[in-house]
């Protein structure tokens, strides 16, 4: 008996650490041959492993077909949670699925991964690809005849509203019970939207239905929620498609509305810290400076200060220091024996900042040509930083070539200081500012200040 119970009681144990594995098999093939899988932890993804895709091919309707797939053994120590398989670092290049120990394995297409994505083992998977699918296919129907008697206010369309709108809660109500007690269950639940039981008549209720509903169900304080993608990719249609306007002066107030409304449903601190951090990188890309800057100032530097990443807000702050908008960053260099600085320069209405080089080919046939063109330019100054090795050839070019420029001398070159707060890269490189030094245009040759400058 004691035997028995011993033989039973290492059963367990060999089944609660046991390894389970990821399989996947992508149909067309691509040039990666590489697949790297992550576990989410709220906005960042965790390092699992990595692996190759073999290609093999298989018989679809009586013709080989190239195959991609891949395997890959998680360790026993593998929590429950949601993952992602990454197999292409731009675009829609992954795969999530939730992992609740239990081998995961599905076929996809890789241009189209969540929408072509069927699941071979997995019971959760399965289950909630289902869910979604019948969800999906009842809430449209729903919104098809919302959106034609919004069209067309003839329709009578009431009662066949009503018959749907029962058809959706039906569906909400039976998954939520199938999926009690499972990994899933809180997505399923999340993912109901809340309808109107009865059909509205304009366009402004039905638009205010949805901003106003947006969030009844998502729970911020849910650990399963919180490690997915699936409050961030609900946070992004929130701020980015829910809260829109074609002004764009608007279009800023509902940013800064809607950041408010997130924010205020996150209670956990760090978790707040990881939004706004992840709502800054989302507007880093359209490069939108005033929200940047006001997430930062009225939120991110009001979190507590152990919870700051400094080097973050450095990193994000140096990144956008020389765009289109800011105050240009300051520096000094001596001129006839004083020491002048950009900041208090106050000699012309704009100004023509060039970083370039005499040892620059092209900067040698555009610098003269900008010389040239600035003589009849009264209120406007140039000036040009020389990115040199050494004083020499630069002192004797600029006072033969380039008289009634402020020249500004800076040594080490690439790694000059100031070369590299400005992000220079490559000569030359132009910068148009105001009277006040604010950074009014990039032009990427010299062809594209003088086109700017003739519109002054």
């Amino acid at each position: 008996m004691k035997k028995n119970i011993l033989a039973f009681i290492l059963l367990i144990a060999a089944i609660s650490h046991a390894q389970h594995s990821i399989k996947g098999s992508m149909s067309p093939i691509l040039e990666s041959d590489w697949v790297i899988l992550y576990k989410i932890e709220g906005t960042k993804q965790v390092f699992i492993n990595n692996t190759n895709i073999k290609t093999d091919s298989i018989l679809i309707s009586g013709k080989k077909q190239a195959v991609g797939n891949f395997e890959i053994k998680l360790p026993s120590s593998a929590k429950p949670g949601a993952y992602r398989a990454t197999y292409r670092l731009e675009g829609e290049g992954f795969v999530d699925f939730f992992y609740n120990k239990e081998n995961v394995s599905f076929i996809f297409n890789p241009d189209y991964p969540q929408e072509a994505i069927a699941f071979q083992e997995s019971s959760e998977n399965k289950l909630y690809n289902a869910y979604m699918r019948d969800i999906s296919l009842t809430q449209r129907q729903l919104d098809s005849v919302q959106i034609a008697a919004l069209q067309d206010p003839e329709l009578n369309l009431k009662e066949y509203y009503k018959e749907v709108y029962k058809e959706v809660e039906n569906v909400q109500k039976k998954y939520e019970e199938i999926t009690k007690n499972k990994y899933i269950a809180p997505f399923v639940k999340a993912s109901a939207r809340f309808n109107s039981t009865e059909i509205l008549s304009s366009v402004n209720d039905y638009l205010s239905n949805i901003k106003n509903t947006f969030f009844k169900t998502l729970d911020f304080s849910n650990e399963a929620l919180v490690n997915s993608s699936f409050l961030t990719n609900r946070i992004l249609e929130y701020v980015f498609y829910i809260n829109y306007s074609d002004d764009e002066a608007q279009q800023q107030i509902l940013y800064k509305e809607s950041i408010e409304t997130v924010l205020s449903k996150v209670k956990k601190e760090s978790y707040k810290r990881d939004i706004i951090q992840y709502l800054i990188e989302q507007f880093e890309t359209s490069k939108n400076l005033e929200i940047i800057d006001y997430l930062f100032k009225t939120h991110y530097n009001k979190l507590p200060v152990n919870l700051q990443d400094k080097k973050f807000k450095t990193e994000k702050l140096a990144l956008l220091a020389v765009e289109i908008g800011r105050i240009a960053p300051d520096f000094s260099w001596n001129e006839r024996g004083k020491t002048i600085k950009l900041s208090t320069l106050n000699d012309a209405e704009q100004y023509v900042l060039v970083f370039w080089s005499t040892s620059c080919s092209h900067c040698l046939r555009e610098i003269p040509q900008l010389h040239t063109y600035m003589k009849n330019k009264a209120t406007i100054k140039v000036i040009a930083f020389a990115l040199e090795n050494d004083t020499f050839v630069w002192e004797t070019y600029t006072k033969t070539n380039l008289p009634g420029w402020h020249h500004v001398l800076g040594l080490n070159k690439w790694e000059n200081k100031t070369a590299r707060t400005y992000q220079i890269n490559a000569t030359p490189t132009y910068f148009l500012l105001d009277k006040n030094k604010k950074i009014v245009a990039k032009p990427n040759e010299i062809k594209d200040v003088k086109e700017y400058l003739e519109k002054l």
